[in-house]
């Protein structure tokens, strides 16, 4: 079974802005789909039994073997292809643990690498969605609060808001 009919019509992605000490944004370059060859961020879809900020922090381990804590939610990104299929993505802010060697995902990225926004403007490879983050200059972010209990009958293993 492709991934396609496995994820049904609507899909639920994750990407990642990781930015270093420096203000460096850490980006890849995937081998297959829509954005193959340009500059992007870590992405991928949320699996069952993970949030969605667990599947982002993972997402970036698996393609660049960089260790993160999300700092919140940035926004959505939302789309419909070809008039049926629901494809969503959730973009968080996060933060590197450590800022060490990057180890990209060899079967699915051509490089990972940090690189200056300023520079990312100017690089006709980046994504669409990268030129216009780099340019909202995003300055704030909704954190996450685990903190809540919506109440045993939902019967709940994790619960989080970003709001």
């Amino acid at each position: 079974m492709s991934n396609k009919t496995k994820r049904g019509k609507v899909w639920l992605a994750v990407g990642g802005l990781v930015k270093s000490s420096e203000g460096n944004w850490l980006v890849v370059k995937k081998r297959y789909g829509g954005l193959k060859g340009k500059w992007s961020l870590p992405a991928g879809f949320v699996e069952e039994g993970e949030t969605a900020d667990e599947a982002v922090v993972r997402e970036v381990k698996e393609e660049t073997d960089i260790d993160c804590v999300v700092k919140g939610l940035i926004g959505l990104r939302t789309g419909v292809i070809s008039d049926e299929i629901s494809d969503n993505l959730l973009v968080f802010l996060l933060e590197p643990l450590d800022e060490g060697k990057i180890k990209h995902q060899e079967n699915e990225l051509y490089e990972a690498r940090f690189i200056a926004p300023e520079d990312l403007l100017l690089e006709k490879e980046a994504s669409i969605m990268l030129h216009f983050l780099i340019k909202q200059n995003i300055t704030f972010t909704k954190p996450g609060n685990d903190e809540l209990n919506p109440g045993d009958q939902f019967n709940y293993s994790a619960y989080k808001l970003f709001f």
